[in-house]
């Protein structure tokens, strides 16, 4: 049913198209669960055959990317600030009102504990815990520059790795449905993701190390030096 009314608003794509990828992306990217598989996979395919507002395809997929990566900040940004403004008790009150499953927050609440502005990126790139991880860091106050850096680059990522599948299908064909689209774009990324999932561990240990190393030479240049004895 949501593929076919997206279907419907596709249609307009030449017109509105990158307008509805900010708008979809939003809601994808805070507490209502929207997948963004529907949105950018599509986006890609359009722009590749040329169906969306400039008609040039690598134009419209470099387009796509950028809305759809500003419309998954928006989304973070709507968790960051309402979550925060909330709190905590109101979440473990109400929090099943608002589509957060107790064990999903409880477990993105605790990858943020631990790692903090790399648990913000690398879950970005997450199913199923990809649009928690702003809640969590909203409840901390995490330091807005740092929040919205670290997750503009995984929104980012995952935006292009989606819109890069969708135009890969739209460069081989033009006759698919709109629901075959998606299903076989969806496909596609969960057959490649196996080899996202070691590069994003490696990226991720070489923040928690170069950010180990970072606190321990603050932590010795503020250390004062021991007092010489006579």
């Amino acid at each position: 049913m949501l593929i076919g009314h997206i279907e419907t608003l596709a249609a307009s794509a030449s017109t509105w198209g990158f307008l509805l990828i900010i708008v979809f992306m939003t809601i994808e990217s805070s507490f209502i669960p929207f997948p963004s598989e529907v949105v950018m996979i599509p986006a890609g395919f359009l722009a590749a055959r040329g169906g969306l507002s400039t008609g040039n395809p690598l134009l419209d997929a470099t387009l796509a990317v950028a809305c759809g990566t500003i419309g998954s900040l928006l989304g973070a940004f709507v968790n960051y600030y309402l979550f925060s403004w909330l709190g905590t008790p109101f979440l473990e009150r109400y929090g099943k009102y608002f589509f957060l499953p107790p064990p999903s927050l409880a477990r993105a609440t605790e990858l943020f504990r631990q790692y903090g502005a790399g648990a913000t990126f690398v879950c970005r790139l997450l199913p199923a815990i990809r649009q928690l991880i702003s809640i969590p860091a909203g409840l901390a106050r995490m330091p807005l520059g740092s929040f919205t850096f670290w997750t503009g680059l995984g929104a980012g990522i995952w935006v292009t790795v989606l819109t890069v599948v969708g135009y890969l299908v739209g460069s081989r064909t033009a006759t698919m449905s709109y629901a075959e689209l998606v299903h076989e774009g969806t496909a596609m990324v969960k057959r490649h993701f196996v080899w996202l999932i070691p590069a994003l561990l490696v990226a991720f240990a070489g923040y928690v190390a170069l950010t180990k190393r970072i606190m321990k030479t603050k932590a010795e240049a503020v250390t004062p030096a021991p007092s010489a004895t006579a």
